[in-house]
C-alpha cells in the first residue's frame, strides 16, 4: 500500500510517499480501506519533531480516518466487510490501508460523505472529552474557545451552542469571525483587531465558566483574566509555548486549570468516548444542529500541500487526504 512518512524532520517537503505492507489485525481489530483521512495539527508537529508517536505507533503519520471495512479479526463483532466507517487511531492514517481496535470506530452517520467523516474523530473525540467530559460544561455557561475555525474550533463552538452554552470565540480574521458567527457563535472576537481580554469582559461581565485552549504561552494569564471566578480552563495544547504565569489570580479566582492529551490514552478510554459521542452527538448529526466544517481537499501524494495549508493558518474547517 502507499503511505506518508517522516523519514526526517522538517518542513512539509520532508513528507514522502512509500510503499508499506498492508498491517496486519489483531484480535479485536479491523482493517479499513481508507477513503479519506483527516489532517491535524497534531501531524504537523510530529512531522517537525515536535511530537514523537506512542512507542510501537509506527512511522506513518494519520489521526482519523473514514473508509469501508475490508476484513475483521477475532473478537471483532459489530462490523462486517464492506461497512463504512470512520475511526480515530494512533497513527497510520495517511495510507490506503489501517488496523484500528473495532471500539474505536464508529459507523458513518447518514448523509455525511466520506471527507466529511474522516474530520470527525479526531476532533469530536477530543472536543467531547475535554469540553464535556473534564472540562463538565453546562448548559448557561459561557465557553470559550480559541481558534474558532480550526478544526477543534468549529467543533467545540457548534457542540457547546447545542448543548445550552453562550459561546465566545477568537479568530485572526473578519472573514473567520463571520465563519465562526455563522456556526453559532455568540461573539467572534478578531485578535488581530481586538484586545481579546477587553472584548471578552465587555461581552461577559460575569466572566467565562470553561476555557478551551490550544495556544498557552501568554494566553494562560489572558484566560485566567477573563475567568469567571472557580471558573475552568482545558488546556490542549501550547502552540505559542510555555508560559510564565504569576499563579496569585489563579488562586484568588479558585480557578481550575487542567488540561490532557487524547493519542496515547488507553483504547478503552477512547471506546468510551466513541460510545457518548454515538449517543449524544449523533443525533445533532441528524437533525443539522452540527456539521463538519470542510476546508480543502488533496490527494494522498499532496500531503505537503495539505500540511502548508494548515501551518499556514487560512483554512477553515477540516483538511483531508483522498488516497
Amino acid at each position: 500500500m502507499r503511505a506518508v512518512t517522516a523519514p526526517s524532520p522538517g518542513g512539509p517537503d520532508v513528507l514522502e510517499v512509500g510503499e508499506f505492507a498492508v498491517p496486519k489485525v489483531e484480535s479485536g481489530e479491523i482493517l479499513i480501506k481508507v477513503e479519506a483521512a483527516g489532517v491535524n495539527r497534531p501531524d504537523c508537529l510530529q512531522r517537525a519533531g515536535n511530537y514523537p508517536p506512542p512507542p510501537g505507533a509506527g512511522p506513518i503519520l494519520g489521526l482519523e480516518v473514514a473508509g469501508e471495512v475490508v476484513h475483521t479479526g477475532g473478537a471483532a463483532t459489530r462490523f462486517a466487510v464492506g461497512d463504512k466507517v470512520m475511526a480515530l487511531v494512533v497513527a497510520g492514517g495517511y495510507a490506503e490501508y489501517v488496523a484500528v481496535p473495532e471500539t474505536t470506530a464508529l459507523p458513518i452517520p447518514d448523509g455525511l460523505s466520506m471527507e466529511e467523516a474522516a474530520g470527525i474523530p479526531e476532533t469530536y473525540f477530543t472536543v467531547w472529552s475535554n469540553v464535556f467530559d473534564r472540562g463538565g460544561l453546562r448548559a448557561g455557561e459561557t465557553f470559550l474557545v480559541h481558534g474558532g475555525t480550526s478544526g477543534i474550533g468549529t467543533t467545540a463552538i457548534q457542540l457547546a451552542k447545542a448543548f445550552g452554552a453562550t459561546v465566545i470565540t477568537t479568530a485572526g480574521s473578519d472573514e473567520k469571525c463571520a465563519a465562526c458567527l455563522e456556526l453559532g457563535a455568540d461573539r467572534a472576537i478578531n485578535y488581530q483587531k481586538e484586545d481579546f481580554v477587553a472584548a471578552i469582559k465587555d461581552f461577559a461581565p460575569g466572566g467565562v465558566h470553561l476555557t478551551l485552549d490550544m495556544v498557552g504561552g501568554d494566553y494562560v494569564v489572558k484566560n485566567w483574566k477573563v475567568a469567571a471566578v472557580e471558573g475552568r480552563i482545558v488546556q490542549i495544547a501550547t502552540l505559542n509555548g510555555p508560559s510564565e504565569a504569576n499563579f496569585s489570580l489563579l488562586m484568588m479566582k479558585r480557578l481550575v486549570h487542567t488540561g490532557s492529551t487524547l493519542r496515547a490514552r488507553e483504547v478503552p478510554f477512547k471506546a468510551e468516548i466513541a460510545r457518548k459521542l454515538e449517543d449524544e452527538v449523533f443525533p445533532l448529526f441528524a437533525d443539522g444542529r452540527t456539521r463538519v466544517v470542510m476546508d480543502r481537499t488533496f490527494p494522498l501524494g499532496e500531503a505537503a500541500e495539505a500540511h502548508r495549508r494548515m501551518e499556514g493558518s487560512s483554512h477553515i474547517g477540516k483538511i483531508v487526504l483522498v488516497p
